[in-house]
């Protein structure tokens, strides 16, 4: 997997933005569904995916969004907003 592409408009709430993160990169199942466990995991792989958002939904969604993309730049992917 290259690159994501997540829009916060597609989910109500924070925990459901993580859930699909969870899916999309196959993230083990004691993943804690925040930051820190996102950072944890993503320092764990080869080579984290590109990140491609839009923080177009509720504003607690956007601001987890926004930090789960500060996230991925820390672990040296191409972050991307649209």
């Amino acid at each position: 997997m290259d690159t994501i592409c997540l829009f916060a408009s597609d989910y109500a709430v924070p925990q459901a933005l993580h859930s699909a993160l969870k899916n999309m990169l196959a993230l083990p199942e004691y993943y804690g569904m925040n930051a820190d466990a996102l950072n944890d995991c993503l320092s764990e792989m080869i080579s984290c995916p590109g990140l491609w958002f839009r923080a177009d939904g509720e504003e607690n969604v956007n601001a987890a969004l926004r930090l789960a993309a500060r996230v991925f730049e820390d672990n040296g992917a191409k972050v991307k907003e649209l």
